[in-house]
Parts: structure tokens; sequence; C-alpha cells
């Protein structure tokens, strides 16, 4: 069982949420606008939250951007529009996936619980002391692996959730040819609600993240992504 705070103008979208979340005995928490859904973010602590962009008071780009602030929950957002623009900045914010209306909300829901049970299985081990680090191009690039933290010449570098999880897998399977198909599956979760430009969105991003490192990230055409990192 979850909470789910559903943030929409349309009670309708609401309503069709509440339902289904309902349904399966999770607890739903609504939100008319995004100042709404900010004050009722930081109240509940919902375990997860569906944003939509377009509403009163304060849209949805900004009101992740202040639950950002206080929050590392997971947040999907929800648009009429499909540009690539909507969903870089989407994700540039810190959200975790994009969902296009109109939608299934059967296809939300698996998409919710997929993003809650990979954060289940990403919490932390009590009394872990050990870190695993890895590092290249002599150490001016260092990844913990255990704290999530990467270093550029000793600084840290921010990453949406996201990013963080793309990166980690490549860097888990480095060297190796990772297709598009592979890594939706692996790193989002699901196969057939998968989008292969919301992967190829998350790769650039990713790049911008790494700098100068950004071409450890290669590209195989017609196949997918091989992170190349030297030692």
């Amino acid at each position: 069982m979850y909470s789910l705070l559903i943030a929409d103008d349309e009670p309708g979208i609401r309503a069709i949420v509440r339902k289904y979340a309902e349904f399966e005995g999770n607890r739903v928490i609504e939100a008319a606008d995004g100042m709404q859904a900010v004050n009722l973010c930081r109240s509940e602590n919902p375990d997860i939250v569906v944003m939509d962009i377009m509403m009163p008071e304060l849209d949805g780009f900004s009101a992740v951007r202040e639950i950002r602030k206080f929050s590392q929950v997971p947040i999907i957002m929800l648009s009429a529009r499909g540009e690539e623009y909507d969903k870089i900045n989407g994700f540039c914010l810190g959200a975790d996936d994009y969902v296009v209306k109109p939608f299934s909300p059967k296809e939300l829901l698996l998409r919710v619980e997929v993003i809650l049970k990979r954060g289940s299985q990403r919490q932390p081990v009590k009394g872990e002391i050990e870190h695993d680090i890895v590092e290249m191009d002599g150490g001016r690039l260092k990844v913990d692996l255990t704290a999530r933290i990467v270093y550029i010449d000793g600084e840290q570098i921010e990453m949406s959730p996201k990013e963080y999880e793309l990166f980690f897998y490549m860097l888990d399977n480095r060297n190796i040819a990772l297709s598009r198909e592979k890594l939706i599956s692996d790193v989002w979760g699901y196969d057939f609600y998968g989008d292969a430009r919301t992967l190829d969105t998350h790769i650039k991003l990713l790049r911008k993240s790494l700098g100068r490192y950004a071409s450890y990230i290669v590209t195989l055409r017609g196949i997918g992504y091989r992170f190349e990192g030297k030692p």
C-alpha cells in the first residue's frame, strides 16, 4: 500500500486515478493546483506524486521545482503535450517519468508501482560502512556507488534521480553493448510502456552532466549505447 498525491485541475482525471488506486487499497490525496500540491506534499509526505503541467496558481514545472527544495519524492509528470522540450524540462527538474494525456490509468499505476519498487530496492543498508568507489581518468572522475555521488575534479556534480540511475547502471555494465530495449527494461523497469525517445533524452542530459566525460557514453547506431570509462 502506498500514498499517491494526484495534482491536476481536472476533477475527472483526479477521480479516475483515485478510483483505480483505491481499488488496489492505496491512499490518494488530491490537489487542484500547483500551490496546493506543494503544500500537501510537505504536510502529507506522499510516497509518489503525479503532477499535471498546466495548472492554475502554480504550474507543474514550478511546483516540482519547489518540491525538490525539500523532498526527493518520486514524481510523474502529466501533460497534454508531448514535445521534447517539456520532457527535458521535467527531467531536468528531477521528474522520474513523463506521461502524455490522454493516458491509460492502468498504465499510469503500473509506472507508479515500478518506480516505487525500484526505489525500495535502492534503500541503503543500515550500518553500511565500506563504500564502493570507482575512479577513472586518474581519479579525476570519481564515483561513490554506495553513496550515489559523482565527483569531477573533486567537485560533486548534481544529476536528476533518473540520470543517477541510468549512469550507475551503465557504469556497472561498462564496456558492454546495451540495447535501447535492455536499458529501458532494466532502468525504467518495463518493456512495453518504455519509450526510446525518453531514453535518448536522458542520455543527452547525462552527457551534459558529465561534461568532458560525455564521450565515455558511446552511441551504437541501430543498437543502443556503451559506457567506455577508462581507469
